[in-house]
């Protein structure tokens, strides 16, 4: 199960896709805003994705988990819009029959997420804002907003 949501996470009911009795290990990774990155206070993040390559993105990397670890209980959930600090922005869960599998194939996916799948990810806190991983591997520092 694959989702791209400007809807709120439920971690729990995404976790319960992947909970069957034959899965003995069961991982869920919650991505949340934090407070602070790099020294600076964030006020709050804002994702925007490319939708018809991000939903090919994310199907890709499930079938390379179900390829490499032969799994077929995987439920990533990608949140876009406005999130505020705590606020989850994804939720990857993975059933296996054991934990090892289940650990190394949730790691698996946030990492090819972060690699592959065309989200990306504004980030602004006291004094500008912020386009994190932008393609050119320079931060664009927006100035303050001026009320």
């Amino acid at each position: 199960m694959i989702e791209i949501t400007e809807d709120p996470l439920q971690p729990e009911k995404i976790s319960a896709k992947v909970t069957k009795a034959t899965n003995g290990g069961i991982i869920t990774f919650l991505g949340c805003t934090r407070l602070y990155n790099n020294g600076k206070k964030v006020n709050y993040l804002e994702y925007e994705a490319y939708r018809p390559m991000a939903d090919l993105k994310l199907m890709e990397i499930v079938n390379e988990i179900k390829e490499k670890w032969g799994l077929k209980e995987i439920a990533i959930s990608h949140r876009l819009g406005h999130l505020e600090v705590g606020e989850i922005s994804l939720v990857v869960a993975i059933g296996a029959p054991h934990r090892k599998e289940a650990i190394e194939a949730c790691t698996y996916a946030v990492d090819r997420i972060k690699e592959i799948v065309p989200i990306w990810k504004k980030e602004t806190f006291e004094g500008g804002s912020v386009w994190i991983g932008s393609q050119t591997g320079e931060p664009f520092i927006a100035p303050p907003i001026i009320k």
